[in-house]
């Protein structure tokens, strides 16, 4: 980079972390530049300056495991500080030529200001996005983002007591909270904290002296770290012997269906409402044919399997769609079912012609058109 060019860069980075974003005058300079338009010329000095999408740039990278990292992302103008502990971020990263997208939940706690995100992602067998970002993904890379989302976050007031339960990588939106409870307790009291945490091994136990530091610190904090290779997955029963008090703390819980299944029973059986779940996967193995999706006017067809969503393959042929948690919860991807029928990866009920369908959990049940 050129001398003038690198000096014109820290320019538009320190009036980016002043001032807020100029859309009036960006409209006035799009006339002048018609037919590209400022963002054009901009995002080759300062890629964070854009007017049309909020993007993101990785200043660090921290590896918390063999198959896990923590990206730490300066957003750029359009961030927004003030989400909630506990929601995710939607992630654009450019994987061989195209932008993929995921939502990781956010394990920072919220700051004033403009601030910095922090999500944690650990590498699936068949996820693409994750083993990029774990094996690939340096300081420097400018990301897309979505705004942060969900309904997966402590209400406010805190509860004076209340119980978080996760498994493996189901810590991460928990990290944020309890970042953030430790973070206000200087100017209120931590609550009373039990957390029931299950890990394969101790090796794979993501931000562990993190949270035995925070046991230190914190007297409300209590942690229960469950091997289960050495102990056997916790069962409901086990989780209630353990925590005498359980039915008088609101819970939250993120982890395997297989557990949240178990808590969500053990709950209503004895008729608590007060369980809240984060579901990072869908079951995929819904009993679906497949078949041809055609994607509306964009005259787009592809051939998908049972287990591959209409989202995916949109992506895939390079029709892009409104989403945002990719999960079924925030109803961001839902458009009309123009024919076919597809089947809902989450409860199994199927959806036929007029029906609005949510993109990022419906499959094929034989052909299918949207109403794009």
């Amino acid at each position: 980079m050129s001398e003038s060019k690198s000096g014109l860069g820290r320019i538009l980075r320190a009036a980016a972390a002043r001032v807020p974003e100029p859309r009036t005058a960006h409209r006035f300079l799009n006339r002048l530049t018609h037919p590209l338009r400022v963002d054009d010329y901009s995002s080759l000095v300062y890629p964070l300056w854009s007017s049309r999408e909020l993007r993101g740039e990785v200043v660090s990278v921290r590896r918390e495991a063999d198959d896990a990292v923590t990206l730490v992302i300066k957003p750029g103008w359009g961030a927004t500080p003030t989400y909630r502990p506990g929601q995710y971020l939607g992630i654009g990263v450019l994987v061989d030529g195209r932008w993929t997208w995921r939502s990781y939940s956010l394990t920072s706690a919220p700051t004033s200001g403009r601030g910095e995100y922090s999500v944690t992602v650990k590498a699936m067998p068949e996820g693409l996005l994750s083993n990029h970002i774990v094996g690939t993904v340096e300081p420097g890379t400018i990301v897309r983002l979505q705004a942060p989302a969900g309904d997966f976050h402590l209400p406010s007031p805190t509860p004076d007591k209340l119980m978080f339960v996760s498994a493996g990588s189901g810590v991460t939106p928990v990290m944020g909270m309890l970042r953030s409870m430790d973070r206000r307790s200087g100017q209120e009291r931590f609550p009373d904290v039990v957390h029931v945490h299950s890990v394969r091994t101790r090796e794979d136990a993501l931000f562990y002296d993190e949270l035995l530091a925070l046991e230190r610190t914190q007297p409300g904090y209590t942690l229960h770290l469950r091997v289960t290779a050495e102990e056997g997955r916790i069962n409901a029963a086990q989780m209630s012997e353990l925590v005498p008090d359980w039915s008088e703390r609101p819970t939250w819980a993120c982890g395997p269906s297989a557990m949240l299944d178990e808590l969500d029973e053990h709950f209503g059986a004895s008729g608590r409402e007060d369980l809240y779940v984060e579901r990072f996967t869908v079951n995929r193995d819904a009993g679906a044919s497949g078949g041809t999706v055609t994607y509306g006017s964009t005259g787009k067809t592809v051939e998908l399997d049972g287990a591959t969503t209409i989202l995916e393959g949109g992506e895939s042929v390079g029709v892009q769609m409104p989403f945002g948690c990719r999960m079924g919860i925030c109803q961001t991807c839902v458009v009309p079912l123009e024919d076919g029928h597809v089947r809902d990866l989450r409860n199994g009920t199927d959806h036929g012609p007029g029906e609005r369908i949510q993109t990022c959990v419906s499959v094929a049940l034989g052909d299918v058109e949207l109403n794009l």
